[in-house]
């Protein structure tokens, strides 16, 4: 089912009735609008003043929705999702435990392999230098550890924005916009690995310590490309706008329901990632030997 992302910004007071999410304005009272839980996919705080009750996180836990709350910089700055979202939950686990090296490394070069693929058409379809970008994919090695990924992002990032950019968490514009998008696009991946039963804490790849979400920043890598089009396209659009407005989070959040091919077939991106997140679980068991990740189409 094709899930609804909402986006809250001005002061609210959120509540459950007749199994909706009522959305309240506080000093009024006044019902602005509602939604049923079992379309919601995403809900994005983005106000100090927005106070939600205790029945409504509980009901949407159990719709496996993922609540992201943003900082006074308007920038995600953390995501609540329930601790299991699978009836096989404890199986699945331990098949995702038990995964060999040999084979995580095989499923991170078919990522890599797969991101390179959608840079390198985002700078075809944008008339943009992609040719190194051929021999990037082709080179990757188990594991990447000739670092092809690397390799290929400086090539990429200097010619999707300028030769002197540097893609940076905390740079110089336009990084702000791919930031916003790139949390977006992680807390939907989120999402589908713990409605699939696995642990978002152990990746493939990632292994950071202080990183809950390392299988989530893995498979959302070749999703990156996705999110690049929506800002390239706002950035074309508003090009002297540095400011995260509420416009370019509305047009972000339209991420979620993006056309992407997969498996053969032309699916919203939401839909997407659950098939990403449930092909890995069936590479732990061996019953696949690659992840289904998408295209650009």
């Amino acid at each position: 089912m094709i899930t609804r992302s909402i986006y809250i910004g001005n002061p609210a007071y959120l509540k459950l009735k007749d199994e909706q999410m009522c959305i309240m304005e506080p000093s009024s009272n006044e019902m602005k609008g509602k939604v049923p839980v079992e379309d919601l996919g995403l809900l994005m705080l983005d106000h100090f003043q927005i106070t939600i009750s205790h029945q409504l996180i509980q009901k949407m836990m159990g719709n496996n929705v993922v609540v992201v709350s943003c900082d006074n910089h308007h920038l995600p700055h953390g995501m609540m999702l329930p601790l299991y979202g699978h009836t096989e939950h404890s199986d699945r686990v331990k098949d995702q435990l038990e995964a060999s090296e040999p084979l995580k490394k095989q499923l991170w070069k078919q990522t890599i392999e797969c991101k390179i693929e959608n840079q390198k058409e985002v700078l075809r379809r944008l008339g943009n230098y992609y040719e190194p970008m051929i021999d990037y994919q082709n080179n990757v090695k188990s594991g990447d550890i000739t670092n092809m990924e690397g390799i290929a992002a400086q090539h990429y990032w200097k010619y999707l924005i300028s030769l002197d950019f540097l893609r940076q968490r905390f740079g110089d514009s336009p990084n702000q916009f791919f930031n916003f998008g790139y949390s977006v696009l992680r807390s939907i991946v989120a999402r589908a690995i713990v409605e699939t039963g696995l642990l978002p804490v152990l990746g493939i790849f990632h292994k950071n310590k202080y990183n809950p979400y390392c299988l989530a920043d893995d498979l959302m890598e070749p999703y990156r490309p996705f999110v690049d089009l929506l800002v390239m396209d706002w950035l074309t659009k508003n090009p002297n706008i540095e400011e995260l407005t509420k416009e370019f989070k509305s047009h972000i959040l339209q991420i979620a329901t993006k056309d992407v091919l997969i498996e053969s077939k032309t699916r919203p991106l939401l839909v997407a990632v659950k098939t990403t997140a449930t092909s890995l679980y069936k590479c732990y068991t061996g019953e696949k030997r690659l992840i289904s990740y998408p295209e650009l189409i």
